[in-house]
């Protein structure tokens, strides 16, 4: 290296040797500057680009991801769809086997005294509409048994 720096120097003298380092350094100086003017120049663009290319990335990953989610949701309803039907099914298996009555058969059994709530109503009513006529008092049974005979009687004369 001491070498370079005689050759720089020339004849060997000092100052003149001092004035090519300074030259150099001077030269080294405006080239790193002009390498960070560039640096800040260029990175500006790059900067924008990277922050382009982060965006798309991570749009193109959060759709990649919400299907993801979508296709593993769908899959786990199906499958929990599935595993309340087989449990639906095993307790109503249980629930007849113990002839537990169903809520079809309690329906109908609750229209079922509904209708004869309103014949025991009608029935009712005619024994009390009977009495009030000055009639002999008649039995619940009877009064079931004169609607009848009256609507077969009109059919034997025809």
């Amino acid at each position: 290296m001491g070498k370079k720096l005689n050759e720089l120097a020339g004849d060997g003298s000092e100052t003149h040797l001092v004035q090519t380092i300074r030259d150099s350094a001077a030269n080294i100086w405006l080239a790193g500057l002009g390498a960070f003017a560039k640096a800040q120049e260029e990175g500006g663009k790059l900067f924008e680009a990277l922050v382009k290319e982060g965006e798309a990335v991570q749009n193109r990953t959060s759709k990649q991801a919400q299907e993801a989610i979508s296709d593993v949701k769908s899959k786990a309803t199906g499958t929990w769809d599935k595993l309340e039907q087989v449990f639906v099914d095993r307790v109503a298996r249980a629930l007849h086997s113990l002839d537990v009555p169903t809520k079809n058969d309690i329906d109908a059994l609750s229209k079922r005294v509904h209708e004869l709530t309103k014949v025991a109503e009608k029935l009712s009513a005619k024994l009390d509409e009977d009495e009030e006529s000055g009639g002999k008092k008649k039995t619940v049974a009877e009064a079931a048994e004169k609607p009848a005979t009256k609507k077969a009687s009109p059919r034997a004369h025809s």
